[in-house]
């Protein structure tokens, strides 16, 4: 696991989404996306967990976050503080080298699988009767029988219920007597379904995309060995409304040299005119 340094970088990113639309037709959306911020008409929901001493780390790990502060206001006259936190822990993103020797970096996915549409897979139902769970390869050909084929660089988040579990370690977990965790997630025919699909992204709203008794983490050297990143810990999914299938994403990580993950918060700007998910930023904390 990486440690958060000395230099701990905080970023925003801003960016023009340009997509197939005619030229008047997006600016007519972009105004209408990004102009209604101001007047409120546009939501800007937060789909992470603030980061603090009290978030659900892997089990195994005896450390995973720490804070000091270096300065006051009343000794100081300014207010600073230093945190130490595992590079894996809340919401987080992992790069391919997570899990594959070689691959990408966080720092070397390529700028243009940072955005693409949302797909949200809805697995509640089948979750809450099961907690082992691993979503087939036919939950996913229902979705495209509904909404059309999902579209290369899809960033697919998998809906499992699990944050309403949160910040229960012992029930977000669901470990048994033998210490094995129980919650749902990805099947391997699903993952290679997304894969063929060529989707940017799998994410989930639980500790990992492989389901929690998971011994080989099949789904993690799937996508990771495809290139395809992986945003966990997603809260409140719920915002991500789907509405005629999919709906733009961009995703701004820093990009820090050598890091396999990263620690990061994730926004959902929602407009009501379009019912449905307008953009997902994310901007984190990383180390270099």
């Amino acid at each position: 696991m990486g440690l958060l340094g000395r230099s701990g970088i905080l970023a925003f990113g801003v960016a023009a989404f340009m997509t197939l639309l005619p030229q008047n037709q997006h600016q007519a959306m972009q105004d209408r996306e990004l102009g209604g911020i101001a007047s409120g008409k546009t939501r800007v929901l937060d789909l992470s967990y603030a980061i603090n001493d009290k978030l659900v780390p892997w089990p195994g790990d005896e450390k995973w976050f720490e804070a000091r502060t270096n300065a006051t206001m009343a000794k100081n006259g300014y207010f600073t503080r230093s945190f130490w936190m595992l590079e894996h822990y809340g919401t987080h993103l992992d790069a391919p080298a997570h899990f594959a020797a070689g691959a990408a970096t966080v720092d070397q996915i390529p700028a243009k699988k940072l955005f693409g549409p949302a797909v949200v897979l809805d697995a509640r139902g089948e979750a809450a009767k099961d907690a082992d769970y691993r979503l087939p390869a036919a939950r996913i050909a229902e979705w495209e029988r509904a909404h059309g084929r999902i579209p290369p660089g899809a960033i697919v988040l998998l809906r499992t219920g699990w944050p309403a579990r949160w910040p229960d370690a012992q029930k977000y977990r669901n470990q048994d007597k033998q210490g094995k965790m129980h919650f749902p997630g990805f099947s391997d025919e699903a993952a290679k379904v997304l894969i063929e699909r060529r989707a940017s992204g799998l994410g989930c709203d639980t500790l990992s995309v492989d389901y929690g008794a998971s011994e080989d983490f099949s789904v993690h050297h799937l996508a990771l060995g495809a290139g395809a990143y992986r945003p966990y810990f997603v809260a409140r999914v719920r915002h991500v409304v789907q509405h005629a299938g999919t709906r733009p994403v961009m995703i701004f990580p820093v990009a820090v040299i050598r890091e396999q993950g990263r620690v990061h918060v994730l926004l959902v700007v929602r407009d009501p005119g379009f019912l449905g998910l307008a953009h997902l930023l994310l901007w984190g904390l990383s180390h270099c």
